[in-house]
């Protein structure tokens, strides 16, 4: 039986991927669990359970989750990518709209019209809050993710000229991806080009103020910049200065801050991204299927910090070894093997970064003895049995 402990409500359609047979669900922070479930509650300041194993986040960003901790104690912390990637695509058709138009002044001036000639008034003062259409214009997307291809793909279909850059597009991105989109070799040919600009890249300590007062500079005047990633992926003085000077004529952001409000140019959305019941339904549904599955098989799949890493159950037992990323780790665990007189069914490795994970199906029964030598190797991280 496995507890499982949840730090946010979590969409019951997610829980119920979890059997009752074979997992307890509990709110109680004391207790001593074996995978947790969260949304945006912040476990930095948590201490984390030792019979802690797996941390599923029901959504994309896990800047929430102190990952290095986690990874120190060989806890699997997985995200949901690409679950929430249709309501933040939407949402991001939105500020295209918005940004072109200027629907938000117009709406806020309606609203202070009264009298008998309303009708009157609104044709007088309409002109004051034209825009201009999409079509036509040049979309650049920064990031070609699970939501940067719907976007791009999108705007295809709405008639507007869209180039795109990632360094990293995966495989199944790519094929994804409208054959109809320009895939720029660097990311200083999408802001020469774009008319819009959209980022939707992860926020790390590289991309951090990727765009700045640098990257601007590069981009076409008047160019209207929609951030629905992460605020801090944006330099905001750079961004104001820009908005001043004219050289930027919307920014668009799903993450205010206190000096991105009350701004002129900024149309400040409060990170309403994937706030839809769909999303949220999809986010905990993924979340529990990749930690039951990590906690029933030891597979990994969309971890944030251990590679992913499938095999197939054979043999009489598993050894799922989570470890450092250095050389001689699979000769120390089969020479481990034979010695002990263990025949290995089936075996698969797989690295990300600093940190590794190898799977061993066994022919054997796993015995205690075998457990302990390997979790005496140095750089061994966990060691888990699955029988």
């Amino acid at each position: 039986m496995f507890d499982i402990l949840t730090l946010n409500k979590i969409a019951a359609c997610g829980l119920e991927q979890l059997d009752s047979n074979k997992y307890r669900i509990t709110d109680d922070a004391d207790a001593n669990c074996d995978g947790i479930i969260l949304r945006s509650f912040a476990m930095h300041d948590m201490e984390l359970p030792k019979a802690l194993k797996a941390v599923a986040r029901a959504g994309a960003g896990t800047n929430n989750i102190p990952i290095d901790k986690c990874s120190e104690k060989g806890i699997v912390v997985f995200n949901t990518p690409g679950a929430n990637a249709n309501a933040v695509k939407e949402l991001v058709l939105a500020g295209l709209f918005l940004s072109s138009r200027d629907i938000v002044g117009g709406i806020n001036w309606a609203s202070t019209l009264s009298g008998d000639d309303v009708a009157k008034q609104v044709e007088k003062g309409k002109s004051n809050f034209a825009g201009n259409e999409i079509r036509g214009k040049t979309l650049g997307v920064i990031g070609l993710g699970a939501i940067g291809v719907l976007v791009a793909n999108t705007a295809i279909h709405l008639g507007m000229k869209v180039i795109g850059f990632d360094p990293y597009l995966s495989v199944d991105a790519a094929w994804r991806l409208s054959s109809h989109i320009k895939h720029a070799k660097t990311a200083d040919e999408v802001y020469a080009e774009a008319d819009y600009l959209t980022i939707h890249i992860p926020l790390t300590s590289d991309t951090k103020h990727t765009i700045n007062r640098d990257t601007i500079e590069k981009m076409k005047d008047g160019v209207k910049v929609l951030n629905f990633a992460r605020g801090e992926l944006v330099e905001m003085d750079a961004m104001k200065d820009a908005l001043a000077s004219g050289k930027v004529s919307k920014y668009v952001v799903d993450f205010p801050s206190g000096e991105a409000l009350n701004v002129d140019g900024i149309i400040a959305i409060p990170h309403l991204g994937a706030s839809t019941s769909e999303s949220e339904d999809n986010c905990a549904v993924m979340a529990a299927q990749e930690l039951a599955s990590y906690l029933e098989t030891g597979n990994i799949l969309n971890s944030v910090n251990f590679p992913n890493c499938e095999l197939p159950m054979s043999g009489k037992g598993r050894i799922c070894v989570l470890h450092k990323n250095v050389p001689n780790m699979l000769t120390q665990f089969t020479t481990l093997f034979a010695e002990s007189n263990h025949n290995i069914a089936d075996l698969i490795n797989k690295s990300k970064k600093d940190l590794a994970y190898t799977i061993i199906n066994t022919d054997d029964v796993v015995t205690d003895d075998i457990i302990d030598k390997i979790k005496s190797v140095n750089d061994v991280l966990r060691v888990r049995v699955i029988k």
